[in-house]
């Protein structure tokens, strides 16, 4: 199940397509529409269907989604107290994530076996699974959710490709292989590489080649891979396809059963089957690892977007650190249990020469604890480490998140600039500084070519570089409580350099709330129409259109409730200068990203880390997401606009249903350039645009790198790099940074001659006291001899302790004492029932925690420390079924299950039992 189409529920979003042949095609492969996306999706859907209801029904309210859009799913999970709209785009950035990895497999690592269970690699195959998994549960613990869910994504692959390029379910298996999720247990009956096991198919399509020995006998084996060489092991069985060279060798054909075709229709679909319940199960664990809301944190699922603060806190600070403790405050206060209160809050501190480290925490008191406690001391005429500062806050927060610059220093590490460049472009995060003038001798204002460099990042990330005096500063910061919303999205944006006269004119539609102009610059008129004709000037502070705020360098344009949805306009009139943008609250909003193309034996579309290439059609993904999902939309236009002339380009669309679109653009705009989308809202009958807000442009250069497992503390990980241009060769600067600070060796240059690949290897060394599950960013750029062209790569690698304990936790009942417990349920509020048991986790490394699972009773325990540990438990009658969990320290996970129902009297059993025993095929369904 290496080839990936689309597939349908929830409005979930395609990122890897598929070549299927020379030409592109998009129907689904062979006929059937299970495939890596389908099999991941409807994994991930149950489970986050199930841990909203659990979490729902322990808050006391029902889940019960008004529709099947993400933002309805989202809404009902996070339940119907807390008032304002919610948008799913998180939850859905979440689940791209995750596809785009599952995907980028086939592109990184086609050749490699145990990535594919090809060449019966049984053992380096679960290796990578079950290490993935220590990974991904180190990642969680410490709350880095975006590395985790990048892992997530390469383990399902592999997982799922074991049903379909092995003989599991030929061998009559219906359940998934447990031992693929326990490296505690043995994989058994494996063939050994002189064993055969396939018969000739002169056809190539014959339904089961499989030895009649082997089928008896319950030997494991896996189809060979010749990607290179028809050459394979006498008597072995081929993967299979027109990319395996080694499937025309006897035994010829192939036993994969990645399409649906009529010769093995019952395998695909036994093969989809299993790979799902397999999924499931280890969705299971990770989720019983991380607890019901930090699963949902995985998956995106949150009400607002991140709120970070990154400041500066030397002497002069004094009165901004106030101002910034203040927004704080008052998104707390304002926005707590409304659907626009922040999932987390971020800080980062700086000076010189320090900063950080990053303060994380989703309690908006511990965040107001912390910020009160910071203090403006020291200081001097020197810059500050700004720079290192916001790189910090960039790598240690989510995707999208809003960060706010507090400082009125230039940047000393302003040598960062291009690092965090490519930090916001990868992670479309928006990026706004707050900059003070001081007074008197204290401190040297910010000259003017600092400004310029904070005001190009502001621009880069779609946000505002804000000028004011430390007096106004409390009246700037009302941006702050702008933008920290859950359902921000951007309608038009432009960025003039050097400024003219000029009209801008933008489309509202009805679903907008809030909105809210910004333009910063200085010497600045301008007049706003609305689809009426009626005019505002900026003279006006309240008038019949907006109420219009003047600070410093920003004007702050909020516009009346009873705005008309239609065509506005602005007419700004300045020489220098300036920027212009608008806001407003909706969850019509998009999703994009630009993919390229890879061969291979599984070809398709991998996500562009870095630029798009120049001198060739620049391609994106693009998912519409609708107030009731993608079919309540519809999308006219989608294209390309230079962000100072307001040029567009416009796309070729093919619509991939279910909202997802893929847009080609074959003249791409030269300089900097944001994504647009026009259309109409179904609901309204109303025309609507929206911008993304990260600035874009193309190079000749490309950088290829990648991440194919986790480090160890301070052990060296090799990471193998590519380099290539498509413009004149010549000496190539290479720059390589780490948001940890670890030390690393790459070539500082390369030869490059154009159109080839030039290979090198980055070495990272982690400190040997680095906590397991740290996330490190990596940002690799290549940069020509004139500094013309350049381009980046960023990366995530994970440093994880090795972990030799695969031993799960071990309960055994000891008594129940539940003979009160009447037949009659009515009378079961009299009445009460208990249980005891022991929890041990052998010669393992302990157990961590212990916690309630199912039940409604009260469950205690003797103190973890012991080698065997006394549960307690006893509940209502009314409740007779309990599960509690023992995860110990290295996050090895069981269960202990009891139920009292009819007096059938259910034995304990070991934590070692395999995961989800009682899943139901019939509770799940499979496309195809």
């Amino acid at each position: 199940m290496s080839r990936l189409n689309m597939t349908s529920g929830l409005g979930l979003t395609l990122l890897v397509l598929i070549l299927s042949r020379p030409a592109v095609t998009f129907v689904p492969i062979g006929g059937g529409t299970s495939t890596h996306v389908s099999i991941t999706g409807t994994a991930l859907l149950q489970k986050v269907t199930e841990t909203c209801r659990a979490v729902a029904e322990a808050a006391g309210h029902e889940f019960k989604p008004t529709g099947s859009s993400p933002g309805e799913l989202v809404q009902a999970c996070l339940g119907p107290t807390a008032t304002g709209e919610v948008s799913g785009v998180k939850f859905h950035s979440a689940l791209q994530e995750i596809y785009t990895q599952n995907g980028l497999v086939d592109r990184n690592f086609g050749n490699s076996a145990p990535h594919h269970f090809n060449s019966e690699a049984f053992l380096e195959g679960r290796s990578l699974i079950t290490n993935g998994m220590t990974s991904i549960k180190a990642n969680i613990r410490i709350e880095n959710f975006k590395a985790a869910r990048e892992t997530l994504g390469r383990v399902l692959h592999t997982l799922q490709d074991f049903y379909s390029h092995s003989n599991w379910v030929e061998l009559g298996y219906t359940e998934p292989y447990v031992a693929l999720l326990r490296p505690d247990l043995p994989l058994e009956n494996l063939a050994d590489i002189d064993t055969a096991t396939c018969s000739d198919c002169a056809t190539g399509t014959c339904s089961n080649p499989i030895l009649q020995n082997i089928l008896k006998e319950k030997k494991l084996t896996s189809g060979y891979m010749g990607s290179f060489s028809a050459g394979k092991p006498q008597g072995k069985c081929s993967h299979g396809g027109e990319a395996d060279l080694s499937s025309t060798t006897v035994p010829r054909g192939g036993i994969n059963k990645d399409e649906r075709r009529s010769d093995n229709l019952a395998f695909h679909n036994a093969a989809v089957n299993a790979a799902t319940v397999a999924s499931l199960q280890l969705l299971e664990d990770i989720r019983l690892t991380a607890g019901n809301n930090d699963f949902l944190r995985l998956m995106g699922i949150t009400r607002s977007s991140v709120v970070c603060f990154v400041i500066d806190n030397t002497g002069s600070m004094s009165d901004d650190i106030d101002a910034a403790r203040n927004a704080v405050y008052k998104i707390i206060d304002r926005k707590k249990g409304t659907q626009d209160e922040p999932s987390e809050y971020v800080l980062v501190t700086f000076n010189d020469p320090d900063f950080g480290p990053l303060f994380r925490t989703t309690d908006p008191d511990e965040m107001k604890t912390k910020i009160s406690k910071i203090k403006a001391t020291g200081g001097g005429d020197l810059p500050e480490m700004c720079l290192s500062g916001l790189q910090l806050a960039l790598t240690g927060s989510p995707a999208s998140s809003h960060i706010y610059v507090f400082t009125d220093a230039p940047a000393k590490d302003i040598h960062l600039k291009n690092t965090i460049v490519a930090l916001i472009r990868s992670t479309k995060s928006t990026v706004s500084f707050y900059i003070t003038k001081t007074i008197g001798r204290r401190r040297r204002s910010v000259r003017a070519a600092s400004f310029n460099d904070y005001r190009e990042l502001a621009q880069a990330s779609g946000g505002q570089a804000i000028q004011v005096s430390k007096g106004q500063l409390p009246q700037a910061t009302d941006v702050i409580l702008d933008t920290s919303t859950s359902a921000l999205v951007t309608v038009f944006q432009r960025a003039m350099d050097p400024g003219k006269p000029e009209t801008f004119p933008f489309m509202l539609d009805e679903s907008l709330q809030n909105i809210t102009i910004y333009i910063t610059g200085t010497f600045i008129t301008f007049t706003l129409t609305n689809p009426a004709g009626v005019n505002q000037s900026n003279t006006e502070t309240t008038g019949a259109l907006a109420f219009i705020q003047t600070v410093g360098n920003l004007r702050r344009i909020l516009l009346n409730a009873d705005k008309q949805p239609g065509s506005w306009k602005i007419s700004i009139n300045c020489k220098q200068p300036y920027t212009i943008k608008v806001t407003g609250q909706s969850t019509i909003t998009f999703i994009y990203d630009f993919v390229e193309s890879f061969k291979g034996p599984h070809p398709g579309y991998a996500v562009v880390s870095g630029l798009p290439q120049a001198g060739r059609p620049a391609t994106l993904i693009l998912s519409v997401i609708g107030r009731k999902g993608p079919s309540s939309l519809s999308v006219e236009n989608v294209g390309l606009v230079v962000s100072d002339t307001g040029a567009e380009s416009n796309g070729t669309r093919t619509d991939m249903g279910n909202g997802d679109i893929l847009v080609t653009v074959d003249a791409v705009p030269a300089g900097e350039f944001v994504v647009i989308l026009k259309g109409t809202d179904k609901v309204s009958i109303s025309a609507f645009q929206r911008q993304s807000t990260t600035q874009l442009s193309v190079s000749k250069v490309n950088i290829q790198a990648m991440v194919d497992k986790s480090a160890e503390p301070g052990g060296n990980y090799s990471l193998p790099f590519s380099v290539m241009t498509q413009g004149p060769g010549g000496k190539f600067t290479i720059s390589g940074r780490n948001d940890k600070g670890f030390p690393m060796s790459y070539p500082k240059s390369l030869s490059l001659t154009t159109g080839t690949y030039a290979n090198e290897t980055l070495i990272i060394t982690p400190p040997s006291n680095t906590t397991s599950g740290t996330d490190v960013t990596l940002t690799l750029e290549a940069k020509s001899s004139n500094g013309v062209d350049s381009n980046y790569a960023v990366l995530r690698l994970s440093v994880v302790t090795k972990i030799t304990d695969f031993v799960q936790p071990v309960c055994e009942v000891v008594s129940v004492l539940a003979d009160d417990c009447p037949q009659d349920m009515s009378q079961c509020t009299f009445f009460e029932w208990e249980l005891s048991a022991n929890i041990t986790d052998g010669n393992g490394t302990g157990i961590a925690t212990i916690s309630l699972r199912q039940g409604d009773g009260t469950l205690s325990h003797t103190s973890l420390s012991g080698p065997s540990i006394q549960a307690s438990y006893n509940a209502s009658c009314c409740s007779q079924i309990v599960e509690f969990v023992a995860i110990d320290e290295v996050s090895n996970v069981g269960k202990c299950y009891h139920s009292i129902v009819r007096s059938a009297s259910h034995a304990a059993f070991s934590l070692s039992t395999p995961l989800c025993l009682c899943l139901l095929v019939s509770a799940w369904t499979v496309n195809g």
